[in-house]
């Protein structure tokens, strides 16, 4: 019975089964020879595959840890001028800090600072945004201008040690925001709040939540 396939050790060159022509077939012995080869390239294009596949992911940061290296920097500029800068020069009696800083050759507060920061920042169109916020804000400007923040302001409240976060749309572009715990880390930022004529809340204390710090960038 023809088979259309012949076998024979003693020479490479035989007739193609599917074809008919005369091509290259190899024996048992040689096509296990290359065996080994074949899975090693195998092997290398998968290596490759799954190279670029970590590459890739190594280069997709989440935005929950973008925020947190954000919040981070914000945190400690903000701790770092209140204790070494406006408490030290208050202390001493060199330089107070004051709301109308500009008029009285004072300097700003922390939490305008932070707000003087944030606008900087805003500026330079990059998609970052950063401000401070509160449920009792002694102006209304800087009170939550959504539910997400009303929310987020309220959740941080509750349970400090977690940021609240989540996407908004803003426009056509979506957005990642945090939302983290705003503490009172000076007598200045206690009594500020607990004396200022607007303040809807005088009982303030050192280390009580003031209110949030929210960070806002797109994701797109």
């Amino acid at each position: 019975m023809r088979t259309g396939y012949r076998h024979r050790s003693d020479s490479l060159t035989d007739q193609c089964p599917l074809t008919g022509d005369e091509g290259v077939v190899m024996n048992i012995p040689q096509a296990l020879s290359i065996f080994p080869a074949v899975i090693l390239v195998g092997l290398s294009l998968s290596g490759d595959a799954r190279s670029h596949e970590q590459n890739a992911a190594a280069r997709t940061v989440n935005p929950e840890v973008v925020a947190g290296f954000i919040h981070a920097v914000i945190e400690s500029d903000r701790t770092l001028y209140t204790t070494h800068v406006v408490d030290r020069m208050q202390e001493t009696g060199t330089v107070i800090a004051s709301e109308a800083w500009e008029s009285r050759n004072a300097l700003p507060l922390p939490a305008q600072m932070l707000l003087l920061s944030g606008a900087r920042v805003k500026e330079k169109d990059t998609g970052l945004e950063y401000r401070l916020a509160s449920l009792l804000p002694l102006y209304q400007k800087n009170g939550p201008t959504t539910d997400f923040e009303r929310n987020g302001l309220a959740a941080v409240e509750r349970e400090p040690s977690q940021p609240f976060t989540g996407y908004v749309t803003k426009g056509e572009k979506t957005h990642f925001q945090a939302i983290y715990a705003d503490r009172a880390v000076s007598k200045s930022c206690v009594n500020c709040h607990n004396t200022h004529l607007l303040s809807p809340k005088r009982d303030r204390k050192l280390g009580d939540v003031m209110g949030g710090i929210i960070i806002s960038f797109p994701v797109d």
